[in-house]
């Protein structure tokens, strides 16, 4: 999974909100009528050529936290989840946690519990052997989320950073349980017949 760098006020270079493509900026001022700066700025990606305007050194068009992109295996059932606290989070970080609870339950069905406790749906995954990072990660989007549906200890509109994390982690879990077995599974499949029957009769024997 490619690294995600985030649109950063006078940043040579970070992943386009326009196009998602990681690609040089090019900053400018815009300036009053007499030609003075104003406190306006704009950079314009290299790739896509689409302009971000920020003011005092934050973005306000588009409008949207800094967060990345769905990752390109994640289930198609928990997209609109994804995508809708995507659009929200910078106004609302609750709003945003709370749909991204609701896309960790769908997908844990994806990966085969029964997406009505998220809870015992982690315990499950243990049990199954999950690696500890996965379960962490996991556990962070469900405590998180749960603080958004429900009063807690953490107040996310405090800490928005908390919510905009929620995002990666969710990435990473897309990484790991789905798109790394599915690359693994794939070239296994491209060993010759025979290794494959050879492998199967030496795990098959009693």
């Amino acid at each position: 999974m490619e690294k995600y760098y985030p649109p950063k006020f006078k940043g040579k270079a970070f992943h386009c909100i326009h196009c998602g493509v990681y690609a040089k900026q090019k900053w400018l001022w815009l300036n009053y009528p007499t030609g003075a700066n104003s406190n306006f700025r704009y950079s314009l990606c290299d790739h896509c050529y689409e302009k971000s305007y920020w003011y005092k050194e934050k973005m306000i068009v588009p409008f949207e936290a800094p967060v990345p992109p769905p990752h390109t295996d994640i289930p198609q059932r928990c997209i609109s989840e994804y995508n809708e606290a995507r659009d929200i989070v910078a106004r609302s970080p609750r709003a945003a946690a709370a749909l991204l609870r609701l896309c960790i339950q769908k997908l844990m069905s994806e990966l085969g519990e029964k997406g009505k406790n998220i809870n015992e749906d982690i315990g499950e995954l243990v049990k199954k052997g999950l690696p500890i990072e996965v379960q962490q990660a996991l556990d962070f989007c469900r405590v998180i989320g749960n603080n958004a549906v429900h009063p807690g200890e953490i107040e996310l509109s405090d800490n928005p950073d908390i919510a905009y994390s929620i995002f990666e982690m969710i990435n990473f879990i897309v990484e790991d349980r789905i798109t790394r077995p599915n690359k693994i599974a794939s070239l296994y499949k491209t060993l010759p017949e025979g290794a494959l029957n050879a492998i199967t009769k030496r795990d098959n024997k009693e």
